[in-house]
């Protein structure tokens, strides 16, 4: 479904579940945005909801002046986009900031990248003061793909090849300021995108975290594509995630980048939009998974 904060004017929240509430002062309009937009983006990652219907949409977005808009990685996205920007348009909105991928081209090389670049030319075409957060792969799908076979058999089991395997990571929190940051700031130009890199860490150097947080031998088990896909099926995984993802297994490993000279880099827009420095992935397992893991090795 298209989770969305909308920024109500002057200092009434809501959300497209229609919970509002009163706030005095920016501060606390600040952590009630950033706590919104976390929870819509850790949803997105869940894809727990059914889709909206667009009369629902369009209620939601009335008495808005901004909107953030994150679809999970499920089928419906450009039906979705579409009801948003007609919903927004005729609402009156003047910025709708949505959270796409870090890769969001034509030719991307993944469907779900490649629906999130014509999602962001109907958002554009709408006229609504569009703005993009092209997020990376997020500390927490990491954490959702080993916690099944990292406490139980102290490996992290994934197709992502050698050890030496670089990835682009982000926390989802520094994705929900980054969010805050955009709906509130006072002018921004529109159609921009901001890419955000959170941290950049080899497969060898995710496998010694894991390892130095919950105090045990941890190991990267390669498995094949079918292998992960089989897996991800009894997890209940729907075909468009399996696609996707799929896809990011063989993009990433075709990659084979090179951890002194990767052509990816932590972006400064975590910092100078969201006000923080960026979570690193040690901070991520520290706070989030090594609880939960630990109780369960």
């Amino acid at each position: 479904m298209p989770w969305f904060v909308g920024e109500r004017t002057p200092h009434r929240l809501g959300t497209g579940r229609g919970l509002e509430t009163e706030r005095d002062g920016r501060e606390d309009r600040h952590d009630e945005l950033l706590q919104r937009a976390t929870e819509a983006v850790r949803s997105r990652i869940l894809a727990l909801a059914p889709p909206e219907t667009r009369d629902e949409v369009q209620r939601a977005a009335q008495g808005t002046s901004a909107i953030y808009f994150a679809y999970p990685v499920q089928d419906g996205l450009l039906d979705a986009t579409a009801a948003m920007a007609l919903a927004a348009r005729e609402a009156g909105i003047s910025r709708l900031v949505n959270l796409v991928m870090l890769q969001s081209s034509i030719d991307a090389p993944t469907p779900r990248m490649r629906q999130n670049y014509l999602s962001e030319q109907v958002f554009e075409w709408a006229g609504i003061g569009a703005v993009h957060i092209r997020a990376t792969v997020f500390y927490e799908n990491l954490g959702s793909q080993v916690r099944q076979s990292l406490p139980a058999q102290g490996a992290v089991r994934l197709p992502w090849g050698r050890e030496t395997t670089v990835l682009p990571l982000v926390s989802a929190e520094d994705v929900a300021r980054v969010a805050v940051g955009l709906l509130t700031s006072p002018s921004l130009p529109a159609n921009a995108a901001y890419p955000l890199i959170g941290s950049v860490i080899s497969l060898k150097d995710i496998i010694a975290t894991f390892g130095r947080v919950l105090a045990r031998n941890v190991r990267y088990e390669e498995t094949t594509d079918e292998e992960w896909r089989s897996d991800a099926i009894t997890r209940g995984y729907n075909e468009h995630a399996l696609a996707h993802l799929s896809a990011l297994w063989k993009a990433l490993r075709a990659a084979s980048l090179d951890p002194e000279r990767a052509r990816f880099a932590v972006t400064d827009t975590i910092e100078k939009i969201g006000g923080a420095r960026p979570k690193t992935f040690e901070q991520f397992v520290r706070e989030g998974l090594s609880e939960p893991l630990a109780k369960s090795a």
